[in-house]
This record gives C-alpha cells, sequence and structure tokens, in this order.
C-alpha cells in the first residue's frame, strides 16, 4: 500500500514528532514538506535534519499531499487549520483546536456545513496505559466507574482521559478549585537533565469535575510534571466492584471474593518502547508499529492517529472525532477559568454535542 503522504505547517517542537515518525516508517507515511515561515528557520531544519522544508504556501499545495498536519503555536491553530481545510485537504490539527468558544464552534460549522475534513491529534488516550486503563474500565472489572483521580495529564488531554475512563461521553459538567503557585527545582526539560540547582515557581492546579450523571473526577496537575525527576504522576479509577490504581487492578470476582492483578507492560525486545500490555492473559493494547525504531511512547501514540488518517480520508471513519477534540477544548476553557475565578464553572451543551463516543 502507497505511503500517506503529508505536509506539516510549523516547525517548532510538536513538528518535529511527526517528521520522527516519517522517518521511522517509511513504508507508512512520506513527509513531503515542513512548512517554515522563515527562511533562515527552513535551512536549519533542512540541514539538521535532512527535511525538504519550504516557506512557500504554495509549492506545498501543489504537493498535493493526502492530509496536512497544523503544528503551529496554539493562537494559530485554528486559523492555520481553517486556511487549509478551506483549501480542500484533510486535516490533522494538534491540540487544542481553538482558544476561544466562538472558534470551536465555527470548526464545527465548517465541517458540517462546508464539508471540511478535520479531525484533532490527541494521543494520550492512546498512549499503551491509558489505552489499557480504559479497556479495564470497558470490560466491567470496575463495574460502573463513576470516580477518577488524575495527576498525570494537563488540561484537555486530562479532559480526554478522564471522559473515556468514565464513559460519559458529551454530559454536561460542573467544574471548581484553585490554582496555587509553589517552587520546585527543576530536573528535567524538553531538551535534557538540568542540574544546576535552579527553582522556577510553578502552577498546581486542583479541580473538581462534577458530572450531570453523578460520576466524579478529581485533577490535580502541577506545572512541572512532564518534565520532572522528583513528580510522580499517579491515576486512580474506582467503580462499585473495584479499582484500578495505577497499574494494579483489585476487583470482586463473579463468586463475590475480592482478587488483584497488575497489567503488565512488555517492552519490545530491544527494551524500547511498549510492544503490548497484559492483564493476566488478556491483551489489553498491542503496538500497531514494529519494534525495529523504537520510538517514544508520544510519537507512537501520534503515529497511531497519523495511521488512521486512511480511513478517514477513504472511507469517513473518525480518528480522534473533531466533536471529542471540540469538547475536549471547551471544558479546558472551563477548567482555566474555575482555576483563575475560584468559583463554580458550568458547561453548557454545544452544536456538537449531539454525537457519541
Amino acid at each position: 500500500m502507497k505511503p500517506l503522504s503529508f505536509v506539516v505547517i510549523g516547525s517548532g517542537w510538536r513538528s518535529m514528532f511527526y517528521a520522527r515518525i516519517a522517518k521511522a516508517y517509511p513504508d507508512c507515511f512520506q513527509l513531503s514538506a515542513m512548512l517554515c515561515r522563515s527562511e533562515e528557520k527552513a535551512e536549519l531544519i533542512r540541514e539538521q535534519h535532512a527535511i525538504h522544508t519550504t516557506t512557500s504556501v504554495k509549492e506545498c499545495e501543489e504537493l498535493k499531499p493526502d492530509f496536512v498536519v497544523v503544528a503551529v503555536n496554539k493562537a494559530s491553530i485554528c486559523q492555520v487549520t481553517k486556511e487549509w481545510a478551506g483549501k480542500g485537504f484533510p486535516v490533522l490539527c494538534e491540540t487544542p483546536a481553538a482558544v476561544e468558544l466562538a472558534d470551536l464552534q465555527e470548526l464545527w460549522r465548517l465541517v458540517q456545513e462546508d464539508s471540511c475534513k478535520i479531525q484533532v491529534a490527541e494521543q494520550y488516550f492512546r498512549y499503551a496505559y491509558y489505552e489499557s486503563a480504559i479497556a479495564v474500565c470497558r470490560k466491567g472489572y470496575l463495574g460502573n466507574p463513576y470516580s477518577v483521580n488524575l495527576s498525570a495529564v494537563h488540561d484537555y488531554h486530562a479532559v480526554s482521559v478522564i471522559r473515556r475512563l468514565l464513559d460519559i461521553g458529551y454530559e454536561n459538567v460542573k467544574v471548581y478549585g484553585k490554582k496555587y503557585i509553589y517552587p520546585v527545582v527543576e530536573t528535567d526539560s524538553r531538551y535534557g537533565v538540568i542540574e544546576d540547582g535552579r527553582v522556577s515557581q510553578r502552577d498546581r492546579v486542583r479541580l473538581t469535575f462534577e458530572f450531570e450523571g453523578g460520576k466524579t473526577a478529581f485533577y490535580d496537575f502541577d506545572g512541572i510534571q512532564y518534565h520532572s525527576r522528583i513528580r510522580s504522576r499517579h491515576v486512580t479509577v474506582q467503580g462499585e466492584r473495584g479499582e484500578l490504581d495505577g497499574q494494579v487492578l483489585r476487583y470482586v470476582g463473579e463468586d463475590h471474593r475480592a482478587r488483584e492483578a497488575v497489567m503488565e507492560m512488555i517492552p519490545f525486545d530491544s527494551g524500547e518502547g511498549i510492544r503490548e500490555v497484559r492483564l493476566r492473559d488478556e491483551i489489553l493494547y498491542q503496538n500497531p508499529f514494529s519494534e525495529k525504531c523504537g520510538l517514544p511512547e508520544d510519537e507512537t501514540a501520534i503515529g497511531t492517529l497519523m495511521l488512521g488518517m486512511r480511513c478517514y480520508i477513504e472511507e469517513g471513519v473518525e480518528v480522534y472525532p473533531l466533536a471529542e477534540g471540540l469538547q475536549d477544548a471547551y471544558i479546558s476553557l472551563l477548567m482555566k477559568e474555575a482555576a483563575e475565578s475560584g468559583t463554580v464553572v458550568e458547561s453548557k451543551s454545544q452544536i456538537w454535542t449531539n454525537k457519541t463516543i
């Protein structure tokens, strides 16, 4: 099968994820070009990464890629997505899809009324752990899961994971909580280990979600949590029949006796990347790629979304439905409002909420 060709709009840190995926899996993907804002940046990336770069929108259009990845800054994602979707290209846009409610609504209108093709590159639910945790919940081990404690991912990513763990779709929600600021020694970053003892002031946001169906979620995120060797991550899901605490599942069996099992994260033989996740004899997750490159989990999760673009383009089967990406971004706006104001903020049904997961 011919590799999917794509163009990346943007040349920042996130853009390079897509370049690494294409390089690792040339049988699946072909990066036709990366559109940069300046010739200096285009030349730098071209020399350092052997990527075809350009500053010409027309050149990117003439390449006729199968789809376009929009990986620009958050404030510009919506406008750039609209531009390329309006040209007739299927778009896979980075998160969040927009940072204003009116723009989220406009993206939905473009798909519904103008037949634009837009998907959102929300990757966290495709991580080996989260996909497995969601599978445990859907298989009924916990009964009906009604509560999540999440201290692992932020904003729209957290909303996506919470909604799927609790299986609440587009239920309205009340959000309340507060933002705190604490000092912390920096130990890691996007670019490597930090060992000079520097201290930074970081936001810590603690929020409670009360969904209209009665389920709850407790969100706790420290601004340094993604890149720190002294801040851990925690996930707990509870239902009437059990609890998933990290990788440990405790539940009541059909004989009413308590049981315990552990989700086993099995790496590739090379030691790089997760090959599969097992719960006793059940396979909860299988990596769709081979082990020959051993990409980190973020790239692997994004790669699965890119693979799904073929079915979306050819059959209309959504990868991560736009409605879900819009809901994630909308609730994220409410989270920010609740944390800044310290008041209860309540969602309202939006034009995309007649959709179901």
